[in-house]
């Protein structure tokens, strides 16, 4: 073996050349593994970044697209089942039809047979009928056994009057989404339901319109409060009425039983009795009617509120729950009575049914607890463990979509001042800054509720019972050029404490303008009156000049109180 001495600042020292080469070689391969190591590293961190910059830029997928596909997917799916359970509904009513012709086909047979030439002309007809089939005694697929119908429950009913509307203004609108059913009646002091139509309608958008139908049941026999209250609707719903979103119905009077075939129950007095008792087969009338019109049905009453969107947010949480097989019988979207309550049509016979059989034993909210109960509660299960059952069935959403308004129930002397808590505060005015004003009027107001505290926009103004004559004036200090004025009577609380016949003046600073406007003696112009939904609003602008002073002068005196719940006059900036 050669041996080499070096003499590289290290003198002596001797080297193997095989040392040198094993040396040298494992010192190239460790940096060889460094610098693979360092390029590996590089890569993934280009890589790294490369794919950051591309998901940063890249567009995420829309999650909501594909909810609303699911969505769509569930809804088709219910709503085969709702065409389903209408066809069946069908084919029993087509079993009717034939059973009555093969009955009717045998009394005229019979007829003939005995007073009729047999070889006459409707005898051969009646053979080739006897030959096809159509004078068997069970043509109808019927034997020996039939299901109880409502004439079991109400024999009434059996009269053809019975189950048709007496009163029906309709465009026959169906195969939408959601039927909305509002079941109304004649109250002792103050109807809410014109509010809760524009609430209802208000909070829809032109989508949702479109693929909705609101029923309004009337639940009177009586023609003169039927078409009060249709006049009132028409008065203000006729572009709803004319676009097919809203039916009007009344029952037929053949459809109730007679008021002295009602037993006393659970305690009551027979007229609470009775009240109850048409509330739940008005209940099951609606239904009835708004079962094949929709895939969902949803109960409220004539004396509430509804929140933004609300439509949307029931299809889709029903919607999403079938999708995710989630199962249902009630979706509850307020924690009130039967107020927000949504069901699919297909379950609406159950309830129908329910309803008519115990119409006269309980109360309808009791009865739709007690449905449930049957349906889920075994009789030696305690109550946590029935409830923990029913809430499987019975979905509470929160926060509530509707608010109940109403103080003065259906029922004579009830007073019921319930308010869902999950709903949220409603407002009762709406205040804005206005100019400096002094404010006269004879008109009394109550507690805190002053004509001064609502200018400021603190609160609204209740006054006492207006009278014909009454004026209320606001003497602008100094005289201000407006750009427009709104005053609203009556809140969502008091929707009848308005300010009757009412007209709105104003009277100008420079009286040269007011010769050319046809003032009255006294310089006051007409400048516009309440609306049927209690408001007040025009434009005014600077041709005017400044305006000294606005008047409000009642026309009519009032049995209720009177509520400015908005008092707005804009200046121009």
């Amino acid at each position: 073996m050669n041996k080499h001495r070096y003499m590289n600042g290290f003198e002596g020292v001797n080297y193997d050349d095989d040392e040198c080469c094993c040396d040298c070689s494992s010192y190239i391969q460790r940096m060889n593994t460094a610098r693979t190591r360092r390029s590996l590293a590089l890569g993934l961190g280009l890589a790294s970044f490369i794919m950051g910059i591309f998901i940063f830029i890249y567009p995420s997928p829309d999650l909501s697209l594909e909810q609303e596909i699911v969505n769509r997917i569930a809804q088709l799916d219910e709503q085969l089942k709702h065409s389903g359970a209408i066809n069946n509904q069908r084919k029993q009513e087509l079993k009717d039809i034939a059973q009555d012709f093969s009955q009717l086909l045998h009394l005229v047979k019979q007829h003939q047979d005995q007073y009729e030439d047999n070889n006459s002309l409707l005898n051969q007809k009646l053979k080739t009928y006897e030959a096809r089939g159509f004078l068997s005694t069970n043509l109808s697929g019927r034997y020996d056994l039939s299901v109880p119908g409502l004439g079991s429950f109400l024999p009434n009913t059996l009269s053809a009057k019975a189950l048709q509307p007496a009163f029906r203004v309709s465009k026959d609108r169906s195969q939408v989404s959601i039927v909305i059913g509002i079941p109304t009646v004649k109250r002792e002091f103050q109807s809410y339901l014109i509010p809760t139509l524009q609430s209802v309608f208000e909070n829809m958008n032109e989508n949702e319109m479109r693929d909705t139908l609101v029923v309004v049941f009337i639940a009177e026999t009586d023609p003169d409060n039927v078409y009060q209250v249709m006049s009132e609707i028409q008065g203000q719903f006729s572009k709803q009425l004319e676009e097919g979103v809203l039916d009007v119905i009344s029952p037929p009077s053949e459809y109730y039983p007679d008021a002295a075939s009602l037993r006393k129950t659970l305690g009551d007095d027979m007229e609470r009795v009775a009240w109850r008792s048409k509330q739940a087969l008005d209940f099951a009338f609606l239904m009835m009617y708004a079962q094949s019109k929709a895939t969902f049905y949803v109960q409220l009453e004539d004396d509430v509120l509804t929140k933004n969107g609300y439509i949307g947010i029931m299809r889709n949480t029903a919607l999403e729950r079938i999708s995710k097989k989630q199962d249902f019988f009630l979706l509850d979207f307020c924690q009130l009575g039967f107020i927000g309550k949504m069901f699919r049509s297909t379950d609406l016979p159950w309830l129908v049914q329910f309803f008519i059989m115990f119409y006269n034993d309980q109360p309808v909210d009791w009865l739709l607890e007690n449905i449930l109960r049957s349906k889920v509660c075994k009789l030696d299960q305690d109550l946590k463990k029935c409830k923990k059952e029913k809430d499987k069935l019975w979905i509470h959403y929160k926060p509530s979509l509707f608010q109940h308004i109403g103080t003065h129930s259906s029922l004579k002397g009830k007073i019921q001042k319930l308010k869902d808590r999950q709903f949220g505060r409603v407002s009762l005015f709406k205040g804005h800054k206005n100019p400096p004003a002094e404010i006269e009027s004879p008109i009394k107001h109550y507690k805190h509720y002053s004509l001064e505290r609502a200018y400021r926009g603190e609160t609204f103004f209740w006054g006492l019972v207006p009278q014909q004559g009454d004026k209320i004036i606001f003497r602008f200090k100094p005289p201000v050029i407006l750009e427009s004025y709104k005053l609203v009577t009556g809140n969502l609380e008091h929707p009848s404490d308005r300010l009757l016949n009412t007209t709105c003046q104003i009277q100008l600073q420079d009286k040269g303008i007011s010769g050319k406007l046809e003032a009255d003696s006294q310089g006051w112009i007409h400048s516009g009156e309440f609306n049927h939904f209690g408001v007040a609003e025009a434009p005014l602008g600077s041709k005017y000049g400044p305006i000294s002073a606005f008047r409000l002068t009642v026309g009519a005196s009032s049995e209720n109180w009177a509520i400015l719940s908005e008092i707005y006059f804009k200046t121009t900036s």
